[in-house]
């Protein structure tokens, strides 16, 4: 399978063809969502509508990375992902699930995508089925309303086949989370209402799977602690990378550094 830095590469020069895109904060969620389809998830490309495949709802801001991961398994030719971002087409900046085989919902609008995990996992409770669902949202996602009406329902319904993974990288839209609302109590706060919380390096792909292949009674809140921009060092820790173009000179160096 592809590896992070592959993942790295191929997103960073798709993204370059469009006039902007969520760059920071796909690169945070590579490793996150790498080991998900190389470590965790139960899919089969051959069978994307598979009835007991297990269910992966990404973050809007990760598409990038999903689309080329997705690619990568099988799900559609790779070389489809040029028209990613193009008018109409079927590689939108944040995902539709109508569009792509292997993509589940659509998170356009950010701070539902717990709420849409929540109903997958209550799904399959009800209909006695073994998959499992696997929820990505950004920190700043977290400071939606939606999500915290979501983490109370969730330990009160036992979805114990739920777990929402935090890309807890520091950064929003205009500024760092931490200036909005602090961020230091997320996994305190998922753990007040009951979920069995963990924090791990978001970019160590064996931690990550470490604790995403425990079992464990109700949902589980994964806080994966990762750097915007990760893996290029002019755009680390920089909140301008949330939605800026990449230049041709700056393509060039993320080339460099990526090799």
């Amino acid at each position: 399978m592809i590896t992070p830095q592959d993942i790295r590469r191929s997103m960073i020069k798709m993204v370059a063809r469009t006039e902007s895109a969520h760059i920071g904060g796909n690169l945070s969620a590579v490793e996150i969502i790498h080991t998900l389809y190389s470590k965790v998830l139960e899919v089969d490309p051959a069978r994307p509508d598979w009835a007991d495949r297990d269910r992966f709802v990404c973050k809007g801001t990760a598409s990038a990375v999903l689309y080329t991961v997705l690619a990568d398994r099988g799900f559609f030719p790779a070389e489809r992902l040029s028209a990613y971002k193009a008018d109409g087409g079927l590689f939108p900046v944040t995902e539709r699930s109508e569009l792509l085989p292997g993509v589940e919902a659509s998170t356009t609008s950010m701070g539902r995508s717990l709420s849409l995990g929540i109903g997958m996992a209550l799904a399959a409770q009800s209909r006695e089925r073994p998959y499992q669902v696997y929820v990505l949202a950004g920190d700043g996602e977290c400071q939606e309303g939606q999500v915290w009406e979501a983490a109370t329902l969730a330990p009160a319904l036992g979805l114990d086949n739920l777990t929402l993974i935090v890309d807890h990288n520091g950064f929003q839209a205009f500024s760092s989370s931490d200036a909005l609302m602090p961020r230091s109590g997320t996994g305190k706060r998922f753990a007040a209402f009951g979920w069995d919380v963990h924090d791990v390096d978001g970019h160590d792909g064996d931690a990550l799977a470490d604790v995403l292949l425990r079992r464990r009674q109700g949902p589980r809140c994964v806080v994966a602690h990762t750097v915007k921009g990760k893996g290029l060092t002019f755009m680390e820790n920089d909140v301008t990378w949330h939605g800026r173009r990449i230049t041709r000179p700056e393509l060039a160096q993320a080339l460099r550094e990526l090799r």
